[in-house]
């Protein structure tokens, strides 16, 4: 893995930490008895919310891409859509396997599942969603010089 790569993942470790420890003192908040909001409103809310910040500053500041496009937001959620499928299965089937499973096991399957999906996440992000794509219908011809020589094959290779 490359030191950007790693520097990224450190990146998006802290982000995507910060954001859901923000979630979660806000789902306190809104669910707070003098606010009379459900449960289910209020996790609603700060999903959608964090989702969007989370893939704000992935686009900005984690993978450096500028504000996030509305095809950045998209597939950013859907990668987290696949996560949350991913952590809630691995529950179910802890459940499945061990009913009476404690919670020091469904901790341990549960940050497991999600630290695994955690990095399937940042892998498709920096690969796919945020990864640098030629603009399209744009060609920069580059005259060939003693200083400019084509590029060799195997660079060519390397830089792909």
């Amino acid at each position: 893995m490359s030191r950007n790569a790693v520097a990224a993942f450190i990146r998006f470790v802290v982000f995507g930490g910060s954001v859901g420890l923000l979630s979660g003192a806000a789902l306190m908040l809104l669910t707070d008895t003098s606010l009379a909001m459900s449960i289910a409103v209020a996790n609603v809310i700060v999903s959608v919310v964090s989702t969007l910040l989370c893939n704000e500053l992935h686009s900005r500041f984690t993978f450096k891409r500028g504000r996030a496009t509305l095809r950045a937001h998209a597939e950013s959620t859907g990668t987290a859509v696949v996560a949350y499928v991913f952590t809630t299965t691995a529950m179910l089937v802890l459940d499945a396997v061990a009913p009476h499973a404690g919670a020091l096991t469904s901790q341990a399957v549960y940050l497991s599942a999600s630290a695994l999906a955690g990095i399937g996440r940042f892998v498709v992000l920096h690969l796919v969603v945020f990864a640098r794509r030629p603009v399209k219908g744009l060609r920069v011809v580059v005259p060939r010089t003693a200083h400019n020589p084509a590029p060799t094959r195997e660079q060519l290779v390397a830089a792909a």
